[in-house]
């Protein structure tokens, strides 16, 4: 990347943050520390400004989704913001009928599964999601010198639950498609990376530091699978937004295995979820990778000390790495108690000082 490049669209106010010097690989005045899901029900005042408010309105509506990004900021002082939204937006937004139901998650009342159903996967516009464009310029305008991430769901999760029709288990509608119609599932794969990438760098033009590509599901898969069936349009998605110059953060659930050949991927940075420890992810990753995480988001329930005890681990097993975020293994639960978060954030400033 170029400092040309990285000046045209990430706001150069955040560019010396210790986030983005992390995801460089570069010395950071202290350990960065964010969460996935920082924004959302583990916070009061998150639950109060969404009261009556369907999930997928609320990531319609510019002020709210600010106001929602900024709460974690505010209260814990963490690094970055995380954009608000949800991965399935992007597939409302092209007129895919779904909905997020409480206490389940999207649901598709049309799953995707034959040839003929690829048709209603068309291109996404920056005019399908003005409410993008218009919340991160608000948010960038209010944040200042703290980078704002954008995100979106990767391919194989987005499509797994347009096949599943909703969250599934074992994924059996979606293997069945990726293993019996092995080019119907390259040629669905190829189509919603187009539209991620559209979604991403929709977020980038309007202002995101850096982008996160969420692939919640992708530990289903052995490694042979996601090479051969996944990796190319996962790949495909970073390859697209590389020439903006944002650093790449590329994220799994139960994704051990698959390490490497995430960040063989093309990102910069490669979250890993609390089973594996961080220098045994660095060795799987291989170098010229930050990486990100990555205690277990269920020890912040635990006494103080016992946070803090499992923090230092984390500390100590990332000592050695090249760059480090400071991130929970996945995201916020939403019975957490925010004070603990808080606290987590300062020990982890005050422990990393330099």
């Amino acid at each position: 990347m170029t400092d040309q490049q990285t000046a045209s669209f990430a706001p150069e106010s955040t560019r010396e943050s210790a986030f983005l010097k992390a995801c460089r690989r570069e010395p950071v005045p202290h350990t960065p520390v964010w969460f996935m899901r920082q924004a959302g029900r583990s916070l009061p005042e998150y639950r109060k400004v969404r009261e009556g408010i369907a999930m997928l309105d609320s990531c319609m509506r510019p002020e709210l989704v600010t106001e929602i990004t900024l709460q974690p900021v505010r209260r814990h002082h963490v690094d970055a913001a995380i954009y608000f939204s949800d991965i399935v937006v992007p597939l409302k937004a092209i007129g895919i009928d779904l909905d997020i139901k409480p206490g389940v998650g999207p649901v598709v009342a049309e799953p995707i599964r034959t040839r003929a159903d690829l048709a209603r996967l068309r291109d996404l516009t920056p005019e399908d999601v003005w409410y993008v464009t218009e919340a991160v310029r608000m948010l960038t305008g209010e944040l200042g010198s703290t980078p704002l991430i954008g995100f979106a769901g990767a391919p194989f999760t987005l499509a797994s639950y347009l096949v599943e029709g909703g969250p599934s288990r074992n994924h059996e509608h979606t293997k069945a498609l990726m293993y019996g119609d092995p080019q119907l599932w390259a040629d669905l794969l190829d189509r919603l990376a187009e539209i991620t990438a559209s979604f991403l760098k929709v977020q980038i033009e309007a202002g995101a530091s850096a982008v996160q590509l969420f692939d919640s599901w992708v530990g289903a898969l052995a490694p042979a699978d996601y090479r051969r069936s996944v990796m190319p349009a996962s790949a495909k998605v970073f390859e697209a937004v590389s020439g903006y110059g944002v650093p790449r953060i590329h994220f799994g659930v139960g994704t051990g295995e698959l390490l490497g050949l995430m960040g063989e991927a093309g990102a910069d940075v490669v979250g890993v979820d609390w089973r594996v420890p961080l220098d045994e992810g660095a060795r799987r990753v291989g170098p010229g990778k930050a990486l990100q995480g990555n205690i277990d988001p269920a020890v912040l329930f635990a006494p103080r000390e016992a946070v803090e005890t499992k923090a230092r681990e984390v500390l100590d097993a990332a000592a050695g790495l090249e760059g480090h975020i400071f991130n929970l293994g996945h995201g916020v639960l939403p019975n957490t108690d925010p004070e603990a978060l808080t606290r987590l954030v300062e020990y982890v400033h005050e422990q990393t000082a330099r």
